[in-house]
């Protein structure tokens, strides 16, 4: 039996892995979806959210579980999953990269969204200043988050999606060989990957 640690991506939370998580358990797994600070039922004000306490969060986690872990991280959140492997190397077996930014040490997630000049979801995404925050307009969820879901997953998401802080896109990752670098790594392509 393994135990999975689900980092869920921008504007979401634990929620999104409703299906993932039936489907490791029938496995034989366990299968933990967390909350980040600010997102879902984590009550953290979002313009408080910083990328300390969201790896600290992790890590707490990862600290009250015996053995080692599987970390998965979704989309912007590999950047959580590399910085809690730096903290935690020996009680993570894997690190599991689902659609997700993988980063070198000492670059930012903003710098290598800045590269993605055809991203689809770019031109809704909607600035909060005065929250350190930005939200997902709700027309885009459909073609560019959910194309290969039921229309019930999208709905869902109206009421869900939220503020993703915007201080963990621009702190710079810090990485090492002798921790970071001694956890294997898989990189799944969510476009290829059916479960």
């Amino acid at each position: 039996m393994k135990t999975f640690i689900l980092v869920h991506g921008s504007w979401h939370s634990s929620w999104n892995w409703h299906r993932v998580i039936p489907i490791l358990e029938k496995q034989g797994h366990k299968a933990i979806a967390i909350d980040l600070p600010g997102m879902g039922r984590d009550k953290t004000p979002i313009h408080e959210v910083k990328m300390q306490s969201t790896v600290e969060k992790i890590c707490n986690l990862i600290d009250s579980i015996e053995g080692k872990v599987i970390l998965v991280g979704h989309s912007k959140n590999g950047i959580m999953i590399s910085q809690a492997a730096e903290y935690r190397p020996d009680k993570i077996e894997k690190l599991v990269y689902l659609a997700a930014y993988l980063i070198p040490d000492g670059k930012t997630q903003k710098e290598y969204s800045l590269l993605d000049t055809q991203g689809m979801l770019k031109p809704y995404v909607t600035m909060h200043e005065e929250l350190n925050a930005h939200t997902l307009q709700p027309e885009i969820y459909k073609k560019g988050l959910y194309a290969d879901c039921d229309d019930n997953i999208t709905e869902l998401a109206k009421l869900l999606l939220s503020y993703e802080p915007v201080e963990s896109a621009i702190i710079p990752l810090r990485l090492t060989e002798n921790n970071y670098g001694r956890v294997r790594g898989y990189i799944l392509n969510a476009q290829k990957t059916k479960l």
